[in-house]
């Protein structure tokens, strides 16, 4: 059997924080079943989350008027993005699974996660419209937000102050992940995790290596209009 490739981009602060945990049982868990697992750490790598002319090696397209989304297309195909950049994209490339492991921030990602969404999936790499949703570049590939909350389930419900979260997942889910190609994986969600009892936070992490055990014969959710909100 191919040895199955996985990233996993990690944004948290702290080693010690559950997201650590998740994604150290994450590694572990699937460097067991044979496959090959890259970390991108982005605090730890200090990743510049900020679009900026320095993304681009030598010469500007339009020199005259610096427009991010038309300089990193280009670069992209002439091959002048920063170093930085072809190294994830070319982890990227490789994976068969991307997870990204995070925190919920104001109903989002951290900024870091963002703006290396932002860096690396950029037009060219990872959508080249029409090639884009189930025709975008990264199709065949898997892709799964595994993440932390703030608040506890009961907020995130059709009755809860939050509303139902998968509103608040749809922009990354269908509008990040579904648009560059990625078959979508349901989300891995610790509700709550400060105000768990340690046996809580414990079983947070079973569950998830558990769930790992046979991710590989998980199905893709729908992440189509018509299905999405079914």
């Amino acid at each position: 059997m191919t040895e199955r490739k996985v990233l996993i981009v990690y944004a948290h602060q702290e080693p010690k924080s559950l997201n650590g945990s998740l994604k150290t049982i994450a590694v572990e868990e699937l460097s067991k079943q044979g496959c090959r697992v890259t970390v991108s750490d982005l605090y730890e790598m200090q990743f510049e989350p900020r679009t900026t002319r320095k993304d681009i090696v030598g010469e500007l397209y339009h020199p005259e008027q610096f427009n991010y989304g038309v300089e990193a297309w280009e670069a992209c195909k002439n091959g002048s993005l920063s170093e930085d950049l072809i190294k994830e994209q070319r982890k990227v490339k490789e994976a068969d699974l991307v997870i990204f492991q995070f925190p919920l921030y104001w109903f989002s990602m951290p900024a870091i996660m963002k703006g290396w969404m932002d860096r690396v999936l950029v037009q060219g790499f990872a959508h080249d419209f029409p090639q884009c949703y189930d025709s975008g570049l990264l199709k065949n590939k898997l892709a799964l937000l595994s993440f932390t909350t703030g608040g506890g389930k009961e907020m995130y419900s059709d009755e809860g102050v939050s509303g139902d979260i998968r509103y608040l997942l749809w922009p990354m889910q269908h509008g990040i992940m579904h648009f560059c190609g990625f078959s979508v994986l349901a989300p891995q969600i610790c509700f709550a995790p400060e105000y768990a009892t340690e046996e809580e936070r414990v079983q947070m992490l079973v569950s998830w290596g558990e769930r790992l055990k046979t991710i590989w014969e998980e199905k893709p959710i729908n992440c189509a209009v018509d299905g999405y909100f079914k």
